[in-house]
């Protein structure tokens, strides 16, 4: 499961935007590569190849998505970038059930309302990370009022960790319509 780590966000900025870079420009090689490759092998001189260049850019961007996800993803150098994937991946999961997660802690359930302050925590990290302090400073209130609701039910408020039970057991709380 993800747990969240702390990050420096103007190093996490440095080392994404790093990435992002070689990425981009192993796809725009590629794709200069292919599409010149495929021009040359089946092209015709003085014709249309319009879509021999295409086919060049399309395998381009499958070999580039292929390579990012087998040989690049590993590297220390994309440690940031994978990182902040896996953030958004697991505050994305808590924002598919939010509806099962606000009724849960409405009714006071332990892990709703500990997956409600992991979301908090990590949607915070994300803000800062991402540099976004406007967006993060629209939520402040709504994270301190929970956090308060925790410390006054005796809850530990330190959730840095993604834990698989607390969503399954949200899920099953029902949603009362409205």
């Amino acid at each position: 499961m993800f747990e969240i780590q702390q990050q420096s966000p103007e190093r996490y900025r440095q080392q994404t935007r790093r990435s992002t870079l070689i990425i981009a420009l192993t796809f725009v090689a590629l794709a200069m590569l292919l599409s010149t490759g495929s021009v040359m092998l089946f092209g015709e001189p003085g014709a249309d190849n319009f879509r021999w260049n295409m086919a060049g850019v399309v395998v381009a961007l499958l070999l580039t998505i292929a390579l990012v996800r087998s040989v690049m993803w590993p590297q220390p150098w994309m440690a940031a970038a994978v990182y902040g994937w896996r953030l958004k991946r697991s505050l994305m999961r808590v924002t598919n059930i939010m509806h099962h997660v606000k009724a849960g802690v409405a009714a006071r359930d332990p892990d709703a309302m500990q997956l409600l302050r992991f979301y908090h925590l990590g949607l915070t990290q994300m803000h800062q990370l991402d540099g976004n302090s406007s967006s993060l400073s629209e939520t402040v209130a709504e994270i301190n009022k929970h956090k308060e609701s925790m410390e006054s039910l005796g809850m530990n408020t330190e959730q840095p960790r993604l834990d698989a039970n607390w969503i399954a057991s949200v899920k099953a709380i029902p949603v009362l319509p409205g």
